[in-house]
């Protein structure tokens, strides 16, 4: 069944049929009342595909996530979601993998009319490339984008970031309160735009209580080398007494060796990590971390592509800077 059919049924025009189902006042409440009967008892659906071509929307976002095993990227695509749908949005939902090519891939396949918007977080290889043209070319042919926690300012377009660097020194703020006095760090994400503003929220910390900040454990990996070994060495240090991992994976590899090098958490050590997924919550001891908000991110970005999309003039570009939230646990001491 097609409008074409209903409007030969009733010898009306397709632009009537089409304001009849759209439940327009433009029309008679007999005739749309008969119209709308008839087209519900022969099954009819709307084709999506054609009206998309009529009013240039598909209604339809793109997500580009960079890892879908890190549990945050996870809680903000939830949010994404339900957004989207609430305010009646379909979504393509593509994994970078990290990888460039197939981020620049991704964007070149859906911005051919595809989707009407995109939400990104950049990926590692793209981030340390510094090659952000398949942004800038999408924008400038008239795509939006919103990025989300991995940003860039060579990309002009709405932002929406955690305030990571805040959020790292808020974590050593507080193991410094509760009584640390020599703090390590570990990062597998040096290369990311969010790794180096925690490592800098990390030292603002130390310099504010006036202790000094020590190199040598300041643990900087890629995700290839052995972070095990590398956290033996460092922990062979007995006067280390408090630990920051940036991400969780670090953080459980972590927790397990220290708990085999016979340290009493938290009395011994104390520990805090990035993010609030579900593997901090069900190890034992439980783990102290810094939520992000992933959901509400998600949800965030989601409201500012689709504003921009049915906004009828142009808007100015913003950039949304979500707190932290810092979630006590069984690895922390509680302050006095």
């Amino acid at each position: 069944m097609t409008l074409k059919k209903i409007a030969a049924e009733f010898n009306v025009s397709i632009a009537t049929v089409s304001k009849a189902l759209n439940d327009s006042h433009d029309i008679g409440v007999k005739t749309k009342e008969k119209i709308q009967a008839f087209a519900l008892k022969h099954h009819y659906k709307p084709n999506k595909i054609a009206l998309s071509l009529l009013n240039k929307k598909t209604k339809t976002l793109g997500v580009i996530i960079p890892n879908i095993m890190n549990s945050f990227f996870t809680e903000v695509f939830v949010g994404i979601e339900e957004k989207a749908s609430a305010l009646g949005y379909n979504l393509i939902s593509c994994i970078s993998n990290e990888s460039y090519e197939k981020e620049v891939t991704t964007i070149e396949l859906l911005k051919s009319g595809t989707i009407d918007g995109f939400l990104v977080s950049i990926a590692e290889e793209t981030q340390i490339n510094k090659n952000f043209n398949h942004f800038n070319e999408a924008i400038s042919e008239g795509i939006p984008i919103v990025l989300f926690d991995r940003v860039t300012d060579e990309i002009e377009s709405d932002k929406v970031i955690v305030n990571d660097l805040e959020g790292a020194r808020h974590a050593t703020d507080h193991l410094i309160k509760t009584g640390c006095k020599k703090i390590a760090i570990v990062s597998i994400i040096d290369n990311l735009s969010v790794g180096k503003l925690r490592v800098e929220g990390y030292k603002k910390a130390l310099t504010d209580h006036g202790m000094t900040v020590n190199e040598k454990i300041i643990v900087r990996l890629s995700k290839n080398e052995d972070l095990e070994t590398a956290m033996k060495i460092v922990l062979a240090d007995k006067t280390i007494d408090g630990l920051l991992c940036l991400e969780e994976s670090s953080a459980i590899v972590c927790l397990e060796l220290i708990k085999a090098m016979k340290y009493s958490i938290p009395d011994q050590m104390s520990m805090i990590c990035f993010t609030n997924g579900k593997l901090p919550q069900h190890v034992s001891p439980t783990i102290t971390t810094i939520s992000q908000h992933g959901k509400f991110i998600g949800e965030t970005a989601t409201l500012m592509l689709v504003n921009r999309l049915e906004s009828k003039t142009d808007l100015e570009f913003s950039t949304k800077i979500i707190k932290t939230s810092l979630i006590e646990r069984e690895t922390t001491k509680r302050l006095q």
